[in-house]
């Protein structure tokens, strides 16, 4: 699987994500690039954070799947990281990013209540342990002082 535009190591190294293909210079090098790897044998594309005209070019340019992150709606499939998507992952949040849900705050939210529970020792409670037979302890039990 090849893969073109932004990658989330380099957004994460960087602390920002830079746009390529913004100029017709880095967009024919992108477009480049793509058939280049479809001719070597990709068997599917990731276009990330390229302008949505760019993603339509290489789609229609190729004939192996397309996958868009941010990069329009002609692509086609679309994905997200399912971190960012979720919430878990604020640091930063590119323009194609949706929000689904904010786990992150209920992440914490439950980890916070699970601190305290513990702390309290309301947790574990009776039901999240499990038994063992009364006779079965006494003959443990008896083993044990061996």
């Amino acid at each position: 699987m090849g893969h073109v535009g932004v990658t989330k190591q380099k957004i994460v190294r960087t602390g920002r994500v830079k746009l390529p293909g913004q100029d017709a210079a880095s967009a024919k090098e992108i477009i480049g690039d793509a058939l280049e790897m479809a001719g070597q044998g990709a068997f599917a594309l990731v276009i990330e954070c390229l302008p949505a005209v760019l993603g339509a070019i290489i789609s229609r340019s190729l004939d192996i799947p397309t996958i868009g992150i941010g990069s329009g709606p002609d692509c086609d499939g679309q994905a997200l990281v399912t971190q960012d998507m979720l919430g878990l992952y604020k640091e930063l949040a590119p323009r194609f990013l949706k929000r689904y849900a904010d786990l992150g705050q209920v992440t914490v939210d439950a980890l916070e209540t699970f601190r305290r529970e513990v702390e309290s020792g309301a947790f574990p409670a009776p039901e999240h342990t499990y038994p063992i037979d009364e006779a079965e302890l006494a003959r443990l039990l008896q083993q044990l002082r061996v």
